[in-house]
């Protein structure tokens, strides 16, 4: 590589063209460059925006002096080629199998293409993964989901994340829209598990450097972890939701189908500026209400219960005949996770909502064909969002309160 002698410009020659601009050069090239084509390579390469001209040194530059041939791209109208675009740079994103149609969604938000790898299992049902592309020195975010075989779709991210870490990639993010084991948070009894805390060592042994999720069920499994969470919430998609599409909402109450989600609900309420209620459950056992107790006024009103997650849907079934007995005129289901397990479709055709509505963190398309009142929120664009700015270092606390447009 040639360095410049006495202030004079000297531009990279074609052999020097095939260097990384991931790793710029060692001195401040004296003249700002036009985006090029790598000699013997398809792939565009745009020089960073960094690489300027120093105002003092552009001084000593006789703008008369012709340059030598290899040193002017002038004649290339590189804005009529298709083949350059402008992306966001060193980032790969990799879809596990829970949900290709969210890491679809996600990567047209980011103008990126869904990156290359091979999911596949042995005839013993053992999982491989094979990487399809190069992934050094390049921010890895792999998106995977707790739906449908969970275990296996555990087995596989962590997986990836091994994959990806040893193949010399910069940082690894792990995407995990519905988090798994998220209800196993605490020890509740003799002799039980805390399974969430096991899947949050997992992961950071794994090699995962940041996690992405939304809405955990319990907010302390964030310090299950020693690297960094971000805890996305889909309160203001559901938000948005409320007051484009529930008539009078204005005069609704906002009803949390236990005590756990109390603090969710009040946060919905005050930000609605409507009433709230709570609904008091006994289980006899998991997935089994015995007993519930409504602690507030719905009568006249529309009630809309708001939940983490909807998995068997047997207490928010039971929450919604109860509304209706107190007197409530409509009753709307919000619930971010729609795991829909068993019984749920049924039991959500012979219940009294006139709508249940979810997010896709975990896909719908088959349920929604079952049940007429499940609908969906869109939340590709808040995730699609909190990987930019974690990519380009800026905060994410902005999606704590808005819907990104």
């Amino acid at each position: 590589m040639q360095a410049a002698i006495f202030g004079a410009p000297f531009l990279p020659t074609p052999s020097d063209r095939v260097r990384s601009v991931s790793s710029p050069p060692a001195f401040q090239l004296l003249r700002p460059l036009k985006p090029f084509l790598l000699v013997d390579s398809p792939t565009p390469v745009v020089l960073p925006s960094s690489i300027s001209t120093p105002p003092k040194e552009a001084a000593k530059i006789d703008s008369t002096s012709t340059p030598t041939t290899h040193d002017s791209f002038d004649h290339l109208d590189f804005t009529a080629d298709p083949c350059i675009e402008v992306r966001m740079p060193n980032i790969k994103v990799f879809s596990g199998s829970s949900h290709r149609d969210l890491t679809q969604r996600i990567c047209e938000r980011l103008q990126l293409e869904v990156s290359k790898a091979s999911l596949k299992k042995f005839s013993n049902k053992e999982t491989n993964v094979e990487i399809g592309e190069s992934v050094r020195g390049e921010d890895v975010y792999i998106i995977q989901s707790a739906c449908g075989e969970i275990n296996d779709h555990l087995m596989e991210l962590l997986i990836m994340i091994n994959a990806c870490k040893i193949a010399s990639s910069c940082r690894v993010a792990a995407v995990i829209p519905c988090f798994p084991y998220a209800r196993q948070d605490k020890k509740d009894k003799s002799r039980a598990p805390i399974s969430a805390k096991l899947v949050a060592n997992m992961l950071s042994v794994a090699g995962a450097d940041h996690i992405i999720t939304m809405d955990l069920h319990a907010s302390q499994i964030q310090g299950f972890f020693d690297i960094p969470v971000d805890n996305l919430y889909a309160e203001p998609a559901i938000l948005k939701y409320i007051r484009e599409s529930i008539p009078n909402w204005q005069e609704a109450v906002v009803v949390s189908p236990d005590a756990g989600g109390a603090k969710r609900v009040t946060s919905i309420a005050d930000r609605l500026n409507v009433d709230f209620a709570l609904i008091h459950k006994e289980r006899k056992r998991a997935n089994e209400v015995e007993n519930m107790t409504l602690v507030g006024s719905v009568e006249d009103k529309v009630a809309i219960l708001v939940d983490d997650m909807a998995d068997t849907c047997g207490t928010i079934c039971l929450a919604a005949d109860k509304l209706v007995e107190a007197g409530a005129s409509q009753v709307y289901a919000f619930c971010v996770h729609g795991i829909f397990s068993g019984p749920a479709i049924e039991r959500l055709n012979k219940s009294a909502f006139e709508a249940v509505v979810v997010t896709n963190t975990i896909p719908q398309e088959e349920n929604m064909k079952k049940c007429s009142k499940i609908q969906c929120i869109d939340i590709s664009m808040i995730l699609a969002e909190a990987i930019r700015r974690t990519h380009n270092g800026e905060s994410v606390s902005y999606l704590f309160s808005h819907v990104p447009m």
